[in-house]
């Protein structure tokens, strides 16, 4: 038999797959909640804990608990590198019409908001070994977060790392107000003759830390997906490397891998 908690959280679960509580939607107040079900209010607010961890509902501090909006799903297929290098010698105005976000979402252009960061930073032992080289050398480090407009979670948090001597020629690649770039990183590197041959990358999963699941907007449970990809010139170097946080909850991995005929 269902336990008095569980009973609550059912009714209340039905109520949101049938519509009766639409997205957005603001509960009934805990003590509402209590008198209705003649339950205790550590009953009612463990029911609730129920649906925060699957996802249905979210509280917000101060104003009650309400139906989670489901966010924006993102697939993310190993196709999308051959399709973003095929446009990065496309013309400007081509290459400005989408980019890779757009590719994964199905969004447009002006349903996002985008925000990037450069610094510098120095290339710490990972970093310095996937590069191939030395541990301290300088790094251009750009942050990226791309979100939906109506949404407040950005996609995933994205840390790009390029070898500074490696692009330095170029000045509007160390300029983050030349962002967002038209053609994305793999046209930023041909501006400086550089054609990439591959690109690797490797997954593993983690819960998140208390920041990424506050700036992701994850419900408590979600792991985040780390993917860190590598992209190597035809000269067989490494010249990029993203960090890239996913949201469990939102992200589909795809890859297609084609065989050749015997």
């Amino acid at each position: 038999m269902a336990k008095a908690y569980e009973q609550i959280a059912d009714k209340l679960r039905e109520a949101i797959r049938a519509g009766q509580l639409a997205p957005g939607d603001r509960l009934p107040a805990e003590t509402d909640l209590v008198k209705e079900h003649r339950r205790s209010l550590p009953t009612v607010r463990e029911a609730l804990r129920l649906l925060q961890d699957e996802g249905l509902i979210e509280k917000q501090h101060g104003r009650g608990n309400f139906v989670r909006r489901p966010r924006t799903p993102v697939l993310r297929t190993n196709l999308r590198h051959q399709w973003e290098k095929d446009r990065a010698r496309e013309p400007e105005q081509q290459r400005s019409q989408t980019g890779a976000t757009e590719h994964d979402t199905g969004l447009q252009v002006n349903d996002l908001v985008f925000h990037a960061h450069y610094g510098e930073a120095k290339a710490d032992g990972s970093l310095a070994q996937d590069f191939g080289i030395p541990e301290g050398a300088a790094l251009v480090e750009r942050i990226y977060r791309t979100r939906y407009a109506v949404e407040s979670a950005p996609f995933a948090l994205v840390s790009s790392y390029l070898v500074r001597d490696l692009v330095a020629e170029n000045p509007d690649l160390l300029d983050e107000s030349k962002e967002p770039w038209p053609g994305g990183t793999q046209n930023q590197l041909l501006t400086v003759g550089i054609e990439l041959d591959r690109i690797e990358e490797r997954i593993n999963a983690r819960p998140p830390t208390p920041e990424e699941a506050e700036e992701l907007e994850l419900p408590p449970g979600t792991s985040v997906i780390l993917l860190r990809k590598i992209s190597y010139d035809t000269h067989n170097r490494a010249v990029e490397i993203s960090d890239v946080t996913l949201p469990g909850d939102r992200t589909e991995m795809l890859f297609t891998t084609p065989l050749e005929r015997w």
